[in-house]
């Protein structure tokens, strides 16, 4: 079953447009993450948070990015990294336009 990933961290920027430049690479090698379906990429600059929205096949593979990724977090500074994963309801994420796949 589908497992959705929520993660935030403090982030200082890029945003916009520099931020796209700039993680373009990181966007693409996401891709390939075993299990990974999607992201939806956060930033919120008067906050000074970045994060995303991410769907994995299932809890395994949310769980073992999500341990990943907090160490890459970690190599860049980024101590503090906010994350949940949820089960999906698909047959309500279906009536309100929800991607489930």
């Amino acid at each position: 079953m589908a497992k959705l990933l929520q993660i935030d961290f403090p982030f200082q920027g890029p945003f916009g447009d520099e931020m796209s430049a700039a993680l373009t690479d990181l966007a693409q090698s996401i891709t390939q993450e075993p299990g990974f379906i999607w992201k939806v990429w956060t930033e919120n600059e008067d906050a000074q948070e970045a994060g995303g929205i991410y769907l994995f096949e299932s809890e395994e593979t949310a769980t073992a990015y999500l341990e990943m990724h907090t160490a890459r977090l970690q190599q860049f500074g980024v101590m503090e990294v906010n994350a949940k994963i949820f089960a999906v309801n698909e047959p309500l994420s279906k009536i309100t336009h929800g991607r489930t796949s």
